[in-house]
């Protein structure tokens, strides 16, 4: 899986979530995870997440945005697994940079205290799986209670990097444990 960081902020609004959107945007083709920083303005007609359509909302001020796009079979089952493994991964790096932090995770979902951390989503395309997974940079504009990167004190592109290159570190794991499996039986 190939990363990349967009430097220039970029507001999250759902159009992201669609196929080809990190190819025509970076000119990455195959398996991406894209990151980048900015706000969140999600309109009803972008909620993918059937529980969220009738709920307060879904937007932020500032937030650290990571889009994965895979060009697999299309099972929304296996994106999940990636979108909860893209959470965990997530807590693992923020346990590091705010070791003090009282940091939990809740499916694909991550809170501090009684705040909500980030917000995630799974879907497919035709030809993908997608996913969107964000954590807030600051508490403003968000129409829930929230924790963000600002009350942990840690620096919102730093942990976006982290974030990217310990995905990827995950993927290539995964696809080595994948590959270097004898079948049973074989001598």
């Amino acid at each position: 899986m190939r990363t990349v960081w967009i430097e220039q902020p970029l507001t999250y609004d759902g159009s992201q979530l669609r196929a080809h959107w990190a190819y025509k945007t970076t000119g990455i083709a195959g398996d991406v995870l894209v990151g980048f920083r900015g706000p969140c303005r999600l309109p009803v007609a972008e909620i993918a997440d059937l529980e969220d359509v009738d709920g307060p909302g879904i937007a932020g001020d500032d937030m650290v945005h990571c889009v994965c796009e895979v060009f697999d079979d299309g099972d929304l089952g296996r994106g999940v697994l990636r979108q909860r493994l893209l959470a965990a991964d997530a807590a693992e790096v923020l346990r590091e940079l705010a070791p003090r932090a009282a940091l939990r995770r809740r499916g694909d979902d991550l809170y501090v205290g009684a705040g909500k951390l980030s917000i995630s989503v799974a879907s497919r395309s035709l030809v993908s799986t997608l996913i969107h997974f964000a954590v807030n940079a600051s508490n403003a504009g968000t129409p829930v209670a929230t924790a963000s990167l600002e009350d942990l004190g840690v620096e919102p592109v730093a942990f976006g990097r982290a974030l990217l290159d310990r995905a990827a570190a995950e993927h290539a794991s995964l696809e080595t444990a994948r590959c270097k499996v004898r079948p049973r039986g074989e001598a």
